[in-house]
């Protein structure tokens, strides 16, 4: 009988629970790759940004190619879900790291080389913003095949870890290098983080035939018959639409608070940059202490009562956090907030894995992932809330609507409230 990698014992096991995913041979190549294409990712907004206000010294162009990064998450997030499903998620995350090296080389060289032009790093922007849209379905579908429902949990929160770490880390990278080398070599060293994550997903093994078995069944249908039926899927499976919306809405309504701390810093607690920084860093902390919390409860079951208990304390820690008349009380809720986040979107995601079917995973976290995208718009309802009611009403308002929306759902279906898997 034919043994497939995740049942295969690792050499080198780990022997703490909180790591216990990482024991597992292709989970490790998978989660140094979230790990240094998610550094990447985060250097190049300090990096693209950087660019870009070199360039034109227009705060408006500088937003635009930010927002370039996020709308192919809109455009192209659901459509990449389906060609997980139906040509291997394996060989669409080789292709999209791969060509968001090239991208990142072309970028780097056009810099070495003062050739740049503000055009290079719009097109750039959108195309990286496409490959990310088209990496990530395949990257979290990837987790449930390489790890199987025993360390699923272990596995998504570990992912979030990485996410969180690299969040701390890869603008700082990104910050040094720029004042030390450039920015070139900022690019030139993102172009190398994603083509050592390729060469480490080529390493992977993920079992071919239950892979081939996988994209049959999702092609008994046309391209355009395999998105429609996701879509009846999830609107015939209350709880699992449930889950998707709970991964979505909340984030929406909820984390754009960070792009607000601004004038908390400077308006409201009057401390600076500095105050900005602590906050911000008190808010990555909490993720990341979330993430593992959630890592180090092995194989306990995920209950549907946990994951709404955790978003509806993410929007009382908002509420809290709006209040703030001192920096340190705005730093412990901030830290509880992203707490309660990482440990809600977490626990949601791995309830997704479990009940999603094998061959629509790909599809139904395409439509989780749309947070990605969906948080920059947050982000202009907050920023209008808080130009017409003030900055502490509006992330009051922020969190008191991700608390009712967590509610809401609750009451709705009831099938969630009584979810238990493990």
């Amino acid at each position: 009988m034919r043994v497939s990698p995740r049942d295969r014992p690792s050499p080198h096991p780990f022997p703490f629970t909180t790591f216990a995913s990482l024991a597992i041979r292709d989970y490790r190549y998978l989660w140094l790759g979230q790990l240094i294409t998610s550094l990447g990712q985060w250097m190049d907004q300090v990096a693209r940004g950087w660019l870009m206000y070199s360039l034109t010294r227009s705060a408006l162009d500088l937003g635009l190619v930010m927002a370039l990064r996020g709308i192919p998450f809109l455009l192209f997030g659901i459509l990449a879900g389906v060609v997980a499903d139906r040509y291997g998620r394996k060989a669409q995350l080789l292709l999209s790291q791969s060509t968001n090296a090239l991208l990142n080389l072309a970028l780097a060289l056009l810099v070495a080389t003062h050739r740049i032009q503000p055009w290079h790093v719009y097109l750039t922007a959108f195309l990286a913003g496409t490959v990310q849209a088209f990496q990530q379905p395949a990257r979290q579908s990837l987790i449930n095949d390489l790890v199987g429902r025993e360390h699923l949990m272990n596995a998504v929160a570990l992912n979030s870890a990485a996410l969180n770490l690299s969040r701390s880390l890869g603008p700082a990278i990104a910050g040094g290098m720029i004042t030390f080398i450039g920015v070139d070599g900022s690019y030139f060293l993102q172009a190398g983080v994603y083509a050592l994550a390729t060469l480490w997903t080529v390493q992977m093994r993920v079992p071919r035939e239950r892979e081939q078995a996988l994209q049959a069944q999702s092609r008994r249908v046309s391209f355009l018959g395999s998105l429609g039926e996701g879509f009846a899927y999830l609107l015939t499976h209350r709880v699992i639409l449930a889950l998707v919306l709970l991964g979505v809405v909340p984030l929406m309504l909820g984390m754009p608070f960070t792009s607000l701390m601004p004038i908390f810093a400077v308006d409201i607690l009057k401390v600076g940059a500095s105050g900005q920084g602590l906050m911000l860093t008190g808010v990555g902390v909490g993720a990341l202490v979330g993430a593992v919390v959630v890592a180090s409860q092995g194989r306990a079951r995920t209950k549907g009562l946990y994951l709404l208990g955790a978003s509806a304390l993410f929007g009382v820690s908002l509420v809290f956090f709006s209040r703030s008349q001192w920096l340190a009380m705005a730093v412990g809720f901030g830290f509880l907030a992203g707490f309660f986040n990482t440990a809600y979107t977490t626990q949601t995601q791995t309830a997704l894995q479990m009940l999603s079917p094998d061959h629509m995973r790909g599809r139904i976290l395409s439509l989780f992932l749309l947070n990605r995208g969906l948080v920059p718009v947050g982000s202009i309802l907050a920023g209008a809330l808080a130009h017409a009611l003030g900055a502490p009403t509006a992330v009051a308002l922020m969190g008191g609507a991700v608390a009712l929306c967590t509610l809401a759902i609750a009451l709705a279906v009831p099938g969630l409230r009584r979810l238990s898997l493990g």
